[in-house]
């Protein structure tokens, strides 16, 4: 069986749980893997059949997405054509991490196309639902990345195609510890925003995490570093607790871990504003915004011992064979 396994480049979350998806996938056929966009702070350990630009939405520096540089960036004409000549007939189906090129390419040559993704789960009328409905966030979840069927992933099992997060093996066979730092990862947040309110909070030691900077350093107490895989998860695998976007690859780890989760949906990106309202069903605490006006919320939150408990068990090899099921595989 010839498998194309194709996977968002936007953000870090969809190449971290390729890492356990791809030996798995290999399994089971020749695998080629294809990856566009161009937000992504950490590389594949795998090698990549085919790789674009796609269609990449730009972080911006003030808490939401650079709609300029989205626009700016992207060209339909380019997609267009991308999508055209992309060779989706050489595989017997596409495993879709919310990957548009291949997708489109897929509906249009009538190629067998399984999403296997957190995003089509926001698709289910099951899950938490935003405060504020967003009709053009709505149609780019059901037209972004269109698949004849789905397998998903969410904070919890919502829905019966639904399963719970793939939690990476290196997360998953480390030993955690309770150290004196807190881990910040807010991908849309320049540093230079997040020091001077953060150094508010007194008493407090910071390792931000920012794709905004190429160089680490240091001002008393906080610690700002460039996103690194490795770095960061020893971080995270340390923290007393982790303030960061309302993403799903690393709130879901957080929990997995055990510590204790602040959330900031990032502004004009309405999946996190989906994976808010389903944190907060789980009462993980989630903040508007990171203003001046915001540093009592975190300091209570610093101040509190109130953490999750939740169990995720390894099911990412049955959700992947759910996947292959319903894509024709026997």
């Amino acid at each position: 069986m010839k498998i194309l396994y194709a996977i968002q480049g936007t953000g870090n979350g969809h190449i971290s749980r390729a890492e356990d998806i791809i030996p798995i996938l290999r399994e089971y056929g020749k695998l080629d893997i294809f990856v566009s966009g161009a937000q992504a702070d950490i590389k594949l350990d795998y090698p990549l059949k085919y790789k674009s630009r796609g269609l990449s939405f730009y972080f911006g520096k003030s808490g939401g997405i650079d709609l300029f540089k989205t626009f700016k960036q992207n060209s339909s004409k380019e997609v267009y054509k991308e999508i055209k000549n992309f060779p989706v007939d050489k595989y017997d189906i596409i495993i879709n991490d919310f990957e548009p090129i291949s997708a489109w390419a897929a509906k249009k040559r009538e190629v067998p196309c399984i999403s296997l993704s957190h995003q089509s789960a926001l698709l289910s009328p099951n899950v938490p639902q935003p405060k504020h409905f967003d009709p053009v966030g709505e149609w780019i979840l059901k037209n972004y990345a269109p698949a004849n069927a789905a397998v998903s992933f969410h904070f919890a099992k919502f829905d019966d195609n639904m399963f719970t997060p793939v939690i990476r093996s290196s997360i998953r066979e480390a030993v955690p510890s309770k150290g004196e730092h807190y881990t910040v990862y807010l991908p849309a947040y320049d540093d230079r925003k997040l020091v001077p309110l953060l150094m508010k909070v007194p008493n407090v030691r910071w390792h931000i995490f920012s794709k905004h900077t190429k160089k680490p350093y240091h001002i008393g107490k906080l610690s700002v570093y460039p996103v690194n895989k490795d770095e960061f998860a020893a971080s995270l695998l340390s923290c007393k607790g982790i303030l960061c976007g309302a993403g799903f690859e690393t709130p879901a780890e957080a929990l997995y871990l055990g510590k204790k989760l602040l959330v900031v949906p990032m502004k004009k990106q309405y999946e996190q504003h989906y994976n808010a309202a389903a944190l907060k069903s789980i009462n993980v605490p989630v903040l508007k915004n990171v203003k001046k006006k915001r540093i009592d919320k975190i300091r209570e939150w610093v101040d509190s011992d109130k953490r999750v408990e939740i169990t995720y068990e390894n099911t990412t090899r049955e959700a992947i064979e759910k996947a292959l099921k319903l894509g024709g595989y026997k």
